[in-house]
């Protein structure tokens, strides 16, 4: 069968006997649907009658948003789907219930093909129904003019399923402010004004349930902060977070998808309270439970300025049962982030002037990353690698390309009594000195970069097929145009630190200064096209590097 990149999924089964069914029905959608997957909830509603059935209105109950969870918990395993549950439909408790919208929604990816759980009892795609199907998707939303629509009847598997409701709740995963107990049945209070914070990195599953649960519990504005700058310097592996742009795109173009009726007002979160801890109109505040002590403090924070507190929605974290034994057990953005270590986000450079047969890989990264490990690694893989510290000194050598030009610019004091060049003295002169660093490089790096090159046709005089030019200066230095890709070692700051001074013997302060000169990590992921990180124990480094070395044998050109 076809596959379509958007898709409308209606699911008329009551939610009780629907939950123990999901999974099967998120299969068949994910094998029919490849990109994005809307899910409309319409419990009881029957395809099989003599009249056209109508979008109604389906209470929010906490069976209702406990479901919710449950579903973008499941869908989880489908990676390659972004699904969204439409909101339109579902009302909060208020003085009076929201009427539906007398128009179609648009919806950002207009679904291609309309699915339903509905079966009929021969199990056909039989065409009334079908025709009544595509007449309700069309009523509600905005969809592809050639809309195909098709009956799931999912494998269930052997064991029988209820077709009748079990009023067996689902595990609970909302948490509102009262202690009172809660049904399942018990309708979810309206509120006019909320907020929800986050950061909203790579929006994901779990992402999802906190907005939709603020979604509904707001009826006519949901501030969302979305932390940024000094917030985001904890962050594992921050080089790889979207920029605040991007974040803020993706997230908006969620949030209208599913509740259009709402105001959003996006904003950057820059501190821990942000808008929640000042906006005397808000009256709820949706956390999870890792940011629910944040949620306290901000209350704590709002009675210190004689402002209402807020009621505190928890939700509860989505388990991942796909994660590492490096990765967190949620579902997070950290660990979408540590998936990315080794892959190629962008396109590598085209480099005919270089060499046919041989692929250049510039690899660099901060002093302290672990750099020439890495590079050790790939070695063992089978690389060629330059070391361009070991051609720096070749260069600076009595005799070599560079020494002569140095002691020129620099003076005979910055030998040693047997004629070599004392690096610290050399060194002495041009730390924190601009001009004559540049004086420096400009003698220095022309020189390894030839070097480098006569390498390079002795690694092709080997036989070998990659090389690796280990150099902490390459970007600085203008060797990206020597390479067909740039890869990064990347660690935290705090942690560069604490190795240079172990290795090095130098202070923190000395080390940090160190840094201070270089490029940052961001800047050179920025202009790179594989990323790697040595922060774990070296057997996840080692893991890495096989997969970007496997990666990159599925793209480099075979030798003839």
């Amino acid at each position: 069968m076809a596959v379509f990149r958007s898709g409308l999924l209606v699911l008329t089964t009551p939610l009780a006997s629907l939950a123990p069914r999901l999974s099967p029905i998120l299969t068949s959608a994910a094998r029919l649907v490849n990109h994005t997957l809307y899910v409309h909830l319409q419990p009881g509603m029957s395809l099989g009658g003599p009249a056209q059935p109508q979008s109604s209105l389906v209470q929010a109950t906490f069976e209702v948003l406990d479901f919710i969870a449950h579903l973008y918990a499941g869908a989880d395993v489908h990676r390659h789907l972004d699904v969204r549950i439409l909101l339109t439909n579902i009302g909060a408790k208020s003085a009076s219930l929201p009427s539906l919208p007398s128009s179609v929604q648009n919806l950002a990816h207009p679904p291609e093909v309309v699915l339903t759980d509905f079966q009929t009892l021969d199990g056909s795609q039989y065409n009334p129904v079908k025709q009544q199907l595509e007449r309700y998707a069309t009523s509600c939303y905005s969809c592809c003019p050639q809309l195909a629509s098709v009956l799931l009847y999912p494998d269930y598997g052997s064991g029988e399923l209820p077709v009748e409701s079990l009023d067996v709740p689902l595990p609970s995963t909302i948490r509102p402010a009262s202690p009172v107990a809660r049904s399942p049945k018990q309708p979810v209070r309206g509120y006019h004004r909320g907020a929800v914070g986050g950061t909203f990195d790579r929006l994901h599953n779990a992402h999802k349930v906190l907005l939709s649960v603020a979604c509904i519990l707001a009826q006519e504005q949901l501030v969302v902060g979305v932390a940024d700058k000094d917030l985001l310097k904890s962050k594992l592996l921050p080089e790889l977070l979207q920029p605040y742009a991007e974040r803020v795109e993706h997230l908006s173009e969620f949030l209208v998808d599913v509740k259009p009726s709402l105001t959003f007002d996006i904003i950057p979160l820059l501190d821990p309270y942000g808008p929640a801890g000042s906006n005397p109109s808000l009256e709820f505040l949706v956390v999870s439970e890792e940011t629910y002590r944040g949620g306290m403090a901000v209350n704590r924070f709002r009675l210190e300025n004689d402002l209402e507190e807020l009621a505190l929605y928890q939700i509860q974290l989505l388990k991942d049962q796909n994660h590492k034994d490096n990765e967190e057990d949620k579902v997070s953005s950290s660990s979408f982030r540590q998936r990315m270590l080794g892959n190629l986000p962008r396109p590598p450079h085209k480099r005919p002037e270089l060499p046919t047969h041989l692929y250049v890989i510039g690899l660099t990264g901060i002093s302290g990353s672990g750099k020439s490990s890495v590079a050790q690694r790939l070695k063992g893989l089978g690389a060629y690698v330059i070391d361009s510290d070991q051609l720096g000194h070749r260069a600076y050598a009595p005799g070599g390309p560079a020494y002569q030009p140095v002691v020129e610019a620099f003076g005979t004091d910055i030998l040693h009594k047997d004629g070599i060049i004392n690096r610290k003295v050399l060194g002495s002169r041009v730390f924190g000195n601009k001009k004559q660093l540049k004086i420096l490089t400009d003698i220095m790096w022309p020189v390894i970069a030839k070097l480098a090159r006569e390498e390079m046709d002795q690694a092709m005089a080997e036989g070998k097929h990659v090389c690796v030019i280990d150099a902490a200066l390459l970007l600085e230095a203008g060797w990206q145009n020597m390479v067909h890709e740039v890869w990064t070692v990347v660690i935290p700051e705090t942690e560069a630190i604490r190795r240079i001074v172990e290795r090095d013997g130098l202070s923190e302060a000395a080390a940090q200064s160190r840094l201070q000169s270089q490029m940052s990590g961001q800047q050179l992921v920025d202009q790179s096209h594989v990323v790697l990180s040595t922060l774990w124990e070296p057997h996840v480094t080692q893991r890495q590097v096989e997969k970007a070395w496997a990666l990159l044998q599925k793209r480099i050109p075979q030798a003839p």
